[in-house]
């Protein structure tokens, strides 16, 4: 819902300002017409039905994985696709995965987004229907900007958009904004944000010619200077930040690669995530064996790490998994 367009069209009609407010309050309880403010005046929920589109992004298809999780597709009024992803969890946690963007500029080899034609930055308003829409569906209480795009390059919307998620039920600090390392908008999140919002980095090698290779972001902001953002981060806000770390088979996943992280991070400041990976086409991801060597190499080195639980795979609902070119 374009909560903007929302006020003015409110405020033209004659309306008193807490419709705004009635109006939304409505939504993040998870109606899914106007027709169903009942506290509304029957005749200006006509009037807005015609006058302000209930969502700003059409759901175009909705799958369901073997574990429960859900893919949604949507498309935006001007054409661009986007997904986002409902995960449920045995322990009660319901977790968005929202994008930021349809497409993604940045190209990372490992991730089927950054194969797709970049689209555009979504508006705050885009952002927030794609959690609205699962929100209709049932209750939710954590989000992750980890599906399209970079969130740093689309601060300002992305922002906007978790100042709004408590009303949907999802607080701070079961919030998460993952970054590959954009720096102007890392650093503003780190000087301006001081709501406890989590923050994670996409590392996925700590060798900077192996990160560039996998990365290509780490040659205009290599992996040092992100680090010193983030280290920043735990001294304002005294949070760990979570590292995630993509397993692929014979390219960043030896012990020397475990080693190098190791020496790269503290466990003081980090937490690793390491990710098993999910195929889309350009590496083999490494196995289970494999993985867990990484992990014993950190854990030695004191440096928390846990293997992701994959959800969604069948349905390429899993991490690096969303694109779409319809």
């Amino acid at each position: 819902m374009d909560l903007a367009l929302l006020e003015t069209t409110l405020a033209e009609h004659g309306e008193p300002a807490y419709r705004t407010r009635q109006v939304w309050e409505w939504t993040t309880r998870g109606v899914a017409s106007y027709d169903e403010m009942t506290t509304l005046p029957k005749a200006l929920r006509a009037g807005l039905a015609g006058a302000v589109p209930f969502s700003t992004i059409e759901l175009v298809t909705e799958r369901q994985a073997r574990d429960g999780t859900v893919k949604a597709l949507f498309r935006t009024v001007d054409g661009h696709p986007v997904e986002a992803v409902l995960m449920r969890y045995r322990d009660g946690r319901r977790s968005l995965c929202l994008s930021s963007q349809s497409g993604c500029p940045l190209t990372c080899t490992f991730c089927a987004t950054g194969a797709m034609r970049f689209g555009r930055n979504l508006t705050a308003s885009e952002i927030l229907d794609q959690a609205l829409h699962f929100r209709r569906r049932e209750a939710v209480n954590h989000a992750v900007y980890m599906g399209m795009g970079e969130p740093f390059l689309n601060v300002d919307a992305v922002l906007a958009s978790a100042a709004r998620l408590p009303d949907l039920g999802i607080t701070p600090r079961r919030t998460t904004i993952s970054t590959v390392g954009w720096i102007p908008g890392l650093r503003r999140f780190v000087d301006e944000v001081e709501k406890p919002i989590r923050l994670a980095l996409s590392i996925h090698a700590a060798d900077d010619a192996k990160r560039s290779e996998l990365m290509p972001v780490n040659d205009r902001y290599p992996l040092e200077d992100v680090l010193a953002e983030c280290r920043r981060y735990v001294e304002l806000r005294r949070r760990k930040v979570f590292v995630e770390y993509v397993m692929l088979a014979g390219v960043n996943d030896s012990p020397a690669d475990a080693q190098a992280l190791a020496a790269a991070i503290d466990g003081r400041s980090f937490k690793v995530n390491l990710i098993p990976y999910n195929p889309t086409g350009l590496y083999d991801g490494s196995s289970r064996e494999t993985i867990e060597r990484f992990k014993s190499v950190l854990e030695r080195a004191r440096i928390p790490a846990t293997v992701r639980l994959t959800r969604g795979r069948d349905i390429e609902a899993a991490c690096g998994q969303l694109a779409s070119t319809r």
